[in-house]
């Protein structure tokens, strides 16, 4: 493939990524802002809500995966779908037990998830921008995630607005790598 070719592919593919990043950091802030009006007053909106997270996530990675060479050469994605699918069904029997389960399985589904996000980012990494906060997001995540462990066994009854600060922060990081391609296309169109 001719170095211009290899240019414009990796350009679309900076595209895709940037459009990808933007996309779910304003799904995770409509998510956050759902969760904390609506999913604090509303147990079947917060339900909703929680099924809804690993659903997109799911669907979110099985698209990048699918826009990037499929799932067979993203595993870290593939693996994230299917274990984000798999959260959907474990998260709609938890809410039948209580709060603190959900978060309990919230805390253990962002570890795996992070972890996943991570080994995604570090395979990016040598070839699209933006992945330090990919990194850090995959970090915070796991960390988050034995948090949510630790606080879903705590005699205090959580509600969604624990899982919104999660969520928030992972709008932040994803808007921040969208920001991060945005502005290294600028440079690059300038020079």
């Amino acid at each position: 493939m001719p170095t211009d070719q290899k240019s414009l592919a990796a350009s679309d593919k900076d595209h895709w990524l940037k459009r990808y990043y933007f996309a779910r950091a304003v799904f995770s802030g409509i998510w956050v802002a759902a969760a904390l009006t609506a999913g604090r007053h509303s147990f079947p909106v917060a339900a909703a809500l929680l099924i809804l997270y690993p659903a997109w996530d799911a669907a979110a990675n099985f698209v990048d995966a699918a826009r990037n060479g499929g799932l067979a050469n993203n595993r870290s994605q593939a693996i994230n779908v299917a274990v984000s699918s798999v959260m959907i069904a474990v998260v709609i029997i938890a809410l039948t037990m209580s709060m603190n389960w959900v978060l309990g399985v919230f805390g253990l589904w962002a570890i795996f998830s992070g972890l996943l996000q991570l080994g995604t980012a570090l395979r990016r990494w040598k070839t699209r921008g933006g992945q330090w906060a990919m990194i850090l997001s995959g970090g915070q995540s796991a960390v988050a995630g034995a948090f949510f462990i630790a606080q879903a066994r705590m005699p205090e009854l959580p509600s969604i607005a624990d899982i919104a600060g999660y969520a928030g922060l992972g709008a932040f990081y994803f808007l921040v790598s969208a920001l991060w391609l945005s502005f290294s296309e600028m440079r690059r169109a300038r020079a």
